[in-house]
């Protein structure tokens, strides 16, 4: 067959495709617990996360509502933070899709208060840093003890 004769396969339409994310980034948010009506929490829990340069609630917004999709460095933070493969975030597909209440990889997603403490914690002189570690495993082992 000819390459005239072959069937032709539309591609996506960006509009569809940036709707179809957003659909998957709502559902992710909605999975990890988190709002997916809230572009001031999506900005906030990821500028909190992410090591460039902050996003705003605009920008946020626009992801939601299928009018911009994020670029692929932010997308795999967002993914790693939801705990939902990244490939899935930005293309879909069924059999990548983590089930309702599941994530791909729940001991990679750290609450905000968590992320907050971690950089806390770097903020320390090394001997305050020191002596929170020390803290952190004592009430790790006091925890483990048999009661």
């Amino acid at each position: 067959m000819t390459a005239l004769h072959e069937p032709l396969v539309p591609p996506m339409n960006s509009t569809n495709e940036r709707e179809s994310f957003s659909e998957r980034l709502q559902q992710a948010l909605k999975n990890a617990h988190y709002s997916p009506d809230s572009p001031t929490r999506l900005a906030r829990e990821f500028n909190i996360r992410f090591e460039g340069r902050p996003i705003t609630v605009h920008a946020a917004r626009k992801w939601l509502v299928g009018e911009a999709i994020p670029t692929q460095e932010k997308l795999r933070m967002i993914a790693q933070w939801l705990g939902v493969p990244a490939d899935w975030l930005r293309f879909g597909g069924s059999e990548n899709a983590p089930a309702n209440g599941e994530t791909a990889d729940a001991s990679a997603r750290f609450e905000s208060a968590d992320v907050k403490l971690i950089a806390d914690l770097q903020r320390l002189d090394e001997h305050h840093k020191q002596l929170a570690r020390e803290f952190i495993r004592m009430l790790v082992r006091m925890n483990h003890q048999p009661k």
